[in-house]
């Protein structure tokens, strides 16, 4: 199934503004659904195109970018193996997992100056960073990022268009919907966390209405993370790590802690990890803001992270890898709206995920109680103008919201707007405006 995703208006945008200047360079983790977004916006937007898998690629196709020096000749080749015609600026050449052929992302530079046709080119952050080490990357390449599917795709793939704009239009009025409309918005909401937005998990939900086998799809995507982390580090402290996530979210600890994940001491090479995951964008790092102030990047901690998954579909079942689908309680739960407070890490990954994919960078603050055995700790850190919105994630009630206080108070004049992210209706309580968790990605 072909889904409506917001990046093909990205797509559209450089195809009009650069005409052939760039390439552009698709980035995503694993089965975000970058190869058939962009082989449809290749059939929809070009007279003719031709797409390169060099995942599967034949020894023939390899041994045409061993030689560009002739692009005449290199065209003719390629045409005539694919069998389809190019036409001067009306074709598209895709080169799909070019992290498998360093060489054909090279020559992007001499194919983008030759200015005959466009090129968009996809591909792993895990793979493609292991395979540039002995090429020169292009300057005409711009870059683009294709996420798991939004809360607003998911509602299209459903076939409902209304609901996202309902949702854009109560958020502006800062207004409580009732509690009739707000219910089905957050029973939806529930659904988008259960399913996730993973193309071919939410195909699977579309076609069989069976949560079972969503679980299913989503375990063999794990497996395929999986695959890759070990890739990154054979000896297993990438799986290690990523495995580890749920637990470490519902421990509430101050940051990952690396040494709890692997049973070893934290090290330079554990750190380099990180990064690679980081980059793969299986996974959302939210660095500790260790000055809280508007140049959040500047001040961010190097040590100090939470890591989250980036689909929360994915984050669910990982969270009970080991027990089966009918034995999974937070499935129960959240069909039933029933999840329990000790559950809560379910919604600050749904939260980190939304924010991220709305193309936030991700900030949390910590700080010492008055006691000094505890820490207070803001889960989020948005900067907007030349103010901070410190953001708490709960997922029950707005009563108490003690560590979001206690931040204003310590940094009151750097405070914007102070919000609490929560699965009830609007509500002003004080200074604090209490959200429901559906605007998170309208933030």
């Amino acid at each position: 199934m072909i889904f409506r995703r917001k990046l093909y208006d990205e797509m559209l945008e450089w195809k009009n503004r650069w005409q052939g200047r760039y390439a552009l360079l698709v980035k995503g983790a694993r089965r975000v659904g970058k190869s058939t977004l962009v082989e449809e916006f290749a059939k929809k937007e070009y007279r003719s195109y031709i797409l390169i898998d060099f995942s599967v690629a034949s020894k023939q196709v390899d041994e045409i970018f061993e030689d560009i020096m002739n692009l005449d000749y290199f065209f003719l080749r390629l045409q005539a193996l694919y069998n389809v015609n190019l036409y001067k600026r009306e074709s598209v050449i895709i080169f799909d997992e070019v992290q498998f052929k360093p060489q054909a992302r090279q020559a992007i530079k001499h194919l983008v100056k030759d200015g005959r046709f466009d090129y968009i080119e996809t591909g792993s952050l895990i793979s493609i960073r292991k395979n540039v080490e002995h090429i020169l990357i292009p300057s005409e390449e711009m870059s683009t990022t294709l996420y798991p599917m939004d809360w607003e795709e998911f509602y299209w793939a459903t076939g409902n268009e209304v609901a996202p704009e309902q949702i854009r239009q109560v958020f502006a009025t800062k207004r409580a919907i009732g509690d009739a409309v707000h219910r089905k918005w957050m029973r939806e909401l529930r659904l988008y966390m259960l399913v996730g937005g993973m193309p071919q998990a939410v195909d699977t939900y579309l076609k069989s209405n069976n949560l079972s086998d969503v679980d299913q799809v989503k375990r063999q995507i794990i497996q395929l993370y999986d695959t890759d982390f070990n890739k990154i580090d054979p000896s297993g402290r990438a799986s290690k790590m990523f495995k580890s996530i749920p637990a470490q979210l519902s421990g509430n600890a101050s940051r990952f802690m690396v040494e709890t994940a692997i049973d070893e001491k934290r090290s330079d090479q554990s750190e380099a990890i990180i990064h690679e995951m980081s980059e793969s964008m299986a996974v959302n790092l939210a660095r500790h803001a260790n000055d809280p102030s508007v140049g959040l990047g500047q001040n961010a901690s190097l040590d100090a992270y939470k890591m989250f998954l980036a689909d929360t579909g994915l984050f669910v079942t990982l969270a009970f890898w080991d027990k089966s689908y009918t034995e999974n309680v937070i499935y129960q739960k959240l069909l039933s709206d029933k999840l329990e407070a000790n559950l809560g890490y379910v919604y600050e990954n749904l939260v980190a995920q939304m924010l991220r994919t709305a193309g936030n960078e991700l900030y949390y603050y910590t700080f010492p109680m008055e006691n000094g055995n505890k820490n207070y700790e803001v889960d989020f850190l948005l900067s907007r103008g030349n103010k901070l919105v410190p953001i708490e994630v709960k997922s029950s009630g707005y009563r108490t919201h003690r560590s979001l206080d206690v931040f204003c108070e310590k940094y009151p004049s750097r405070i914007g707007q102070r919000l609490l992210l929560y699965p009830k209706d609007y509500h002003q309580d004080g200074p604090v405006s209490c959200l429901p968790v559906y605007y998170a990605g309208l933030l």
